[in-house]
């Protein structure tokens, strides 16, 4: 082989392995389907612009999305607010952290039932269903204490439980499930408090179903998390940027309808 042919096999392989490198710039994000995944899906293209392969893994649990983190199969989550984060931290000796600037969007937490179409209409003993994670069950319940149904023994308290309920006038009766289920569980009980992700996926409109909402002041803002190794990664940041572009807040706007409220 000639002299020159090897320099030019070594420059083609030079620039094979540049490419290589650059088209291997891939993150990894674990998210729950609506809007989660929806709101990735729909940057990619941004990310595609500044260098970044975004690879979305949908999951249907509030679980795994941390635990795939925790183990470095994935990057880094887009799916919890920060108080179902601190409570899973505390309960799995976990350590993810929200990303910088990692604030994106409020899904108002709501109330639904296929039973009554108003809560004046809810009866003495009726039973009440709500997520059976700290964080989201002690949401339900701040939600119905807003309404005046129950009385909380700590009112400042983001994780209070059924056990934290000092006045009761209507004596409802509390059954708590797995989030995924509640949208499932509206033909046995009188109320569901639902997540907004699993209320529309259940073809659920918030802001036309929930027989009461949150409001805008929810303390509950969806985030991205990442392991501690990960938070600061210039690619973290890049997927921050298209989460808080323009575009993307314009994307919540049109396709949610006040369902998904951008906190950017």
């Amino acid at each position: 082989m000639t002299t020159k042919k090897k320099k030019t096999l070594t420059a083609v392989a030079i620039a094979t392995l540049a490419f290589t490198a650059q088209a291997a710039d891939v993150l990894k994000v674990a998210a729950t389907a609506v809007p989660h995944a929806e709101i990735l899906n729909f940057i990619k293209p941004q990310l595609k612009a500044a260098g970044i392969e975004l690879q979305v893994k949908e999951f249907s649990d509030y679980v795994q999305p941390n635990a795939a983190v925790q183990d470095k199969q994935l990057d880094a989550n887009f799916f919890q607010h920060q108080p179902y984060l601190d409570s899973y931290n505390k309960d799995r000796q976990s350590s993810l952290v929200t990303v910088p600037n990692g604030k994106v969007h409020v899904e108002p937490f709501g109330a639904y039932s296929s039973k009554i179409k108003n809560v004046a209409e809810l009866k003495d003993g009726a039973l009440i269903a709500i997520p059976n994670d700290p964080s989201n069950g002690g949401r339900a319940l701040i939600l119905l204490a807003k309404q005046g149904l129950i009385e909380l023994k700590d009112p400042a308290s983001l994780t209070p439980t059924p056990l934290d309920i000092v006045k009761n006038p209507k004596k409802l009766k509390f059954k708590e499930l797995e989030a995924p289920l509640l949208p499932r569980a509206l033909a046995d009980v009188d109320l569901a408090l639902i997540n907004t992700n699993y209320a529309i996926e259940a073809k659920l409109n918030p802001t036309k179903d929930a027989l009461f909402i949150e409001g805008a002041d929810s303390p509950y803002t969806n985030i991205v998390a990442a392991r501690k190794d990960r938070a600061d990664g210039a690619d973290i940041a890049k997927l921050m940027k298209a989460l808080h572009s323009p575009e993307t807040k314009q994307f919540i706007l049109d396709k949610y309808q006040g369902a998904v409220v951008p906190a950017f």
